[in-house]
C-alpha cells in the first residue's frame, strides 16, 4: 500500500498546522581579514539575488542577511561566496554554529516536503483496507445457519 492511500484511508490531512512559521531566518556571515574588502564586495554580490535581505553587520568583518529558508539556506549562500573566492571566518566558534544551523536548515526543509506522519491512527488503515478489499475470509452461509442451536 502507498503511503498516500494510508494516509487518505486514516483520515489525516497533510496540511501543516503553521505552514509558514519560522521561515524567515536571520545569520550573520563574517569574513576573515585577508584579503580586505571582502565585506564591501560580498555586500554588493549579495543584493543581486532575489529574496535576499543584505545588510552591513555590527561586526568589522560581517554581513546580516535575511532570507526564507526555501529559497536559500546558509549553507548554500556560504557555499556561493567561497566558489566566488571569498573567504569564510574558520574560527572553532564559527564552524560549530555554522554545523548546527546547517542541520537545523536541511531537517526543517525535509520536514516542510515530507507528509505528515501516522502514529495513533495506523491500525484504522488496516482495518478500512481489510472492509473494502474482497478477501478469503468472507462465509457466504446465511447468519441463521451458521449459527446452530
Amino acid at each position: 500500500m502507498r503511503r498516500e492511500t494510508a494516509y487518505k484511508l486514516a483520515g489525516r490531512n497533510h496540511e501543516h498546522p503553521v505552514a509558514g512559521s519560522g521561515l524567515e531566518k536571520e545569520r550573520e556571515i563574517r569574513f576573515t581579514a585577508l584579503p580586505p574588502g571582502q565585506r564591501e564586495r560580498a555586500l554588493q554580490a549579495l543584493r543581486m539575488l532575489r529574496g535576499l535581505v543584505v545588510s552591513e553587520s555590527a561586526h568589522p568583518r560581517g554581513v546580516h542577511v535575511r532570507y526564507s529558508v526555501l529559497d536559500y539556506t546558509l549553507e548554500s549562500l556560504e557555499d556561493a561566496l567561497r566558489d566566488a573566492g571569498y573567504h569564510l571566518d574558520n574560527s572553532l566558534m564559527s564552524k560549530l554554529v555554522r554545523a548546527l544551523v546547517y542541520f537545523c536548515e536541511e531537517t526543517q526543509r525535509h520536514n516542510l516536503v515530507s507528509p505528515e506522519r501516522l502514529i495513533k491512527k495506523s491500525n484504522e488503515v488496516y482495518i478500512n483496507v481489510y472492509d473494502q478489499h474482497p478477501h478469503g475470509d468472507h462465509d457466504d452461509t446465511p447468519v441463521e445457519l451458521r449459527e446452530y442451536k
